[in-house]
């Protein structure tokens, strides 16, 4: 019988969402801070505040799916 190694999925789940949270925040608080004191804010700034807003959703919402649900069936 083969032996693998056995991932600690929990911790990858739960780092993987706040990660996505952590970038959701910045994003959005980026932002408004932004907006609200710097107000011609250049297109790259909005452009990389609205890129970490969509990748930490994406990050957090489908981080505990693959690492919580997905991969321990499929082991």
């Amino acid at each position: 019988m083969a032996q693998t190694a056995s991932m600690d999925y929990q911790t990858y789940a739960k780092g993987g969402f706040f990660l996505g949270v952590a970038l959701l925040v910045i994003g959005i608080a980026g932002s408004v801070v932004g907006h609200a004191f710097f107000e011609p804010l250049p297109a790259w700034e909005n452009t990389l505040f609205l890129a970490a807003e969509f990748s930490g959703l994406i990050i957090g919402f489908f981080s505990p799916i693959l690492f919580g649900i997905v991969l321990p069936l499929i082991e």
